[in-house]
């Protein structure tokens, strides 16, 4: 396979319809505010730093992702699996994650304040220093 530039990517991330497939890709750091990736596969892509504010990705696959120091308040990442992945110092604030799967997930020292975990799979997360204030936990109950 050909090697593409960034910015090519971003180009074909825009316009890639359903289900865009970037896997191992090489995000981090992108400004991809609002962008729709509902139902991407990306596996293993490197997210570190990026900028996801308001993002679609439902139904996502971001297993074994990184999506370390990631701005992703107010995304919507219901239904998502997340498994293993690096959530570590991620903003998170007011994200939509209902039902999503962060079994394994690191989210230490995740910013998830009045985020909305509802039916979220946490088994085997690590949330040491993440702060829950606001937010609604798996069992539906909001977090002091």
């Amino acid at each position: 396979m050909a090697e593409i530039s960034r910015k090519e990517l971003l180009l074909r991330l825009i316009g890639a319809g359903d289900h865009p497939r970037l896997g191992g890709a090489d995000l981090s750091g992108l400004n991809l505010t609002g962008i729709e990736l509902r139902g991407a596969l990306l596996c293993q892509a490197d997210l570190s730093g990026a900028n996801l504010n308001g993002a679609n990705l439902g139904k996502a696959d971001l297993r074994l992702a990184d999506l370390s120091l990631a701005d992703m308040r107010g995304a919507f990442l219901r239904d998502a699996t997340l498994t293993g992945a690096n959530l570590r110092g991620a903003r998170l604030n007011f994200a939509d994650l209902v039902d999503a799967d962060l079994s394994g997930a690191s989210l230490a020292k995740a910013d998830l304040r009045e985020a909305n975990l509802s039916g979220a799979k946490l088994n085997d997360a690590n949330l040491t220093g993440a702060k829950l204030a606001g937010a609604v936990m798996p069992d539906g109950k909001r977090h002091e």
